[in-house]
């Protein structure tokens, strides 16, 4: 299992490692060449004011090669020291995602003048850095998936359930609620959902309303993963999670929406712990955020987004 870092500091930076798989199943990995270096390494680049890091990933795996890209697992965070302005050196920091290509074409542009496609040994032996080379293991590993299969998200905020004069089941989602379902709708599609899933409450479904009208798809109900049935029936919950994980990875990945009384306990139920700490800490969950897990119950990938615009988590 891994989790999210500490936010760390110094300067940041993020990219992808691109992949795609021969007929013969040979894993393939893309390096480009920048002229202002000499070097072959990984795109990657500096996020723009406000931008979240995978944000960045994206733009930038997509301005320097050209290539269109759907968003898997987080990879490793790289770390070195690079030349200042001043003449001085400072800690920079890169986060990285494995990304599998699905589309478009290499042209030369301001940053890169070459790209080359190469198996992962062979790409690891041509890189110029070393800090790469740690991107390029995580990519060739086979104990976890190069791709969530489930991403688990808290619904948007809906104000206070004191204030709402009806059924709590009916409380829809504020201002502030809508704006983060909007966000949601503008991020997720890099993960390249094929299916939404949600608890029965109003605010459940309407968190996934804008992502489903992006993406043309229906929100369908999963009562499983509702606040109350979860606490009557953990186990029916678990199983209905257990059993996207499960899917084929070929098939792509499912969006769930559920709530704060369900997500932590299932994270928990399926061996997910915040930050290494040992324990029985509760996995956060906060309103618009998300969850995405990948692997088998108790060694799962699970990467928590607090903000998926916003926060550079």
């Amino acid at each position: 299992m891994s989790t999210l870092a500490d936010r760390p500091a110094g300067v940041r930076a993020a990219g992808g490692a691109l992949w795609r798989a021969r007929a013969d199943g040979t894993l393939e990995t893309a390096l480009v060449h920048r002229p202002k270096y000499d070097d072959w390494s990984l795109p990657k680049g500096k996020p723009e004011p406000g931008e979240h890091l995978l944000g960045t990933a994206v733009r930038e795996v997509r301005e320097e090669t050209g290539l269109d890209v759907v968003v898997g697992r987080r990879s490793v965070r790289t770390r070195y020291a690079v030349r200042t302005r001043d003449g001085g050196t400072a800690a920079k920091e890169v986060d990285y995602w494995l990304m599998q290509v699905t589309g478009g074409g290499f042209a030369v542009n301001d940053e890169v003048d070459e790209l080359c496609w190469l198996p992962v040994a062979e790409a690891t032996d041509r890189v110029t850095h070393a800090h790469d080379r740690a991107v390029l293991d995580d990519l060739a590993r086979t104990d976890v998936p190069r791709a969530p299969a489930l991403l688990l998200v808290r619904h948007a905020s809906a104000g206070e359930r004191a204030d709402f004069d009806g059924p709590d089941a009916l409380r829809p989602l504020d201002r502030a609620g809508r704006a983060q379902a909007r966000r949601l709708a503008d991020v997720l599609p890099v993960f390249g959902p094929v299916d939404l899933l949600s608890a029965e409450p109003v605010r459940c479904r309407e968190t996934l309303e804008p992502l489903a009208g992006r993406l043309g798809l229906d929100v369908r109900l999963l009562p499983e993963l509702g606040e109350q049935r979860f606490s009557d029936d953990p186990r029916g919950g678990l199983a209905a999670i257990e059993a996207l994980l499960a899917a084929p990875p070929a098939r792509g990945v499912t969006v769930v929406c559920s709530q704060g009384g369900a997500i932590p306990s299932a994270l928990m139920a399926l061996g997910v712990r915040w930050a290494g700490v040992a324990g029985a800490l509760w996995p956060p969950s906060a309103k618009g955020s998300v969850w995405a897990l990948g692997g088998t119950p108790g060694a799962l990938t699970a990467d928590y987004y607090r903000d998926v615009v916003t926060d550079p988590v």
